[in-house]
């Protein structure tokens, strides 16, 4: 699985996209959504949850 960079990520939050972060699979192996307060429409909101 190839992952993106910090710099590829950050681009896209600024884009407005939604992305994934995922922590180390040694931890707790698991993501979150993220976006940009300012891009949430109500349809991201219902996505999230």
């Amino acid at each position: 699985m190839k992952f993106n960079s910090i710099e590829e990520a950050l681009e896209d939050i600024k884009k407005g996209k939604m992305i994934v972060v995922v922590d180390d699979e040694d931890r707790e192996n698991e993501g979150d959504l993220l976006m940009a307060a300012d891009a949430v429409t109500p349809e991201a909101v219902n996505f999230m949850a």
